[in-house]
């Protein structure tokens, strides 16, 4: 099995990474690379749903893209220790009939030692908002990496 660095146990600066990492790989919107970040075995829950494995994950991503258009997303770390990262996140996406969301969430992430995350654990809230109010555009600068952004 091939390493996904950074390793746990995590310090600040690979915890950072992580998260960037994450965020840029959902930034892409590509559900099998996003899947590539867990393990074959690791188990969700987003909102109110439970996964588990691979191409569940592959599956839930794949609608969620469909219905989520032009999806951006901004990932802050919380905090960390050893094997185990939490974030705040917003994201906005507008659905086919136009109208814009700004959806805001916590992630608690469980890492194996080959730097996969077995288990993800995301509460997420959603509030409409006007094209006009968006904040998020594509994925973040490389000059912004590691930067906080505030929550609204």
């Amino acid at each position: 099995m091939a390493d996904k660095p950074p390793l746990p146990p995590f310090d600040r600066a690979s915890a950072l990474t992580k998260v960037q990492a994450a965020e840029d790989a959902w930034n892409t919107r590509d559900p099998e690379r996003v899947a590539l970040a867990y393990t074959e075995d690791s188990v969700w829950r987003n909102r109110d749903m439970f996964l588990t494995g691979r191409p569940a994950i592959i599956e839930f991503l794949t609608g969620k893209w469909a219905r989520e258009l032009d999806y951006a997303l901004r990932k802050n770390l919380w905090t960390f220790d050893g094997d185990r990262i939490a974030v705040r996140f917003q994201y906005e996406s507008h659905d086919a009939a136009g109208q814009w969301w700004r959806s805001y969430g916590n992630e608690l992430w469980e890492f194996d030692e080959h730097g996969l995350m077995r288990r993800r654990e995301a509460s997420i809230n959603d509030v409409p908002i006007a094209e006009s109010e968006r904040t998020i555009f594509g994925p973040r600068p490389p000059e912004d990496h590691g930067k906080e952004q505030s929550i609204r």
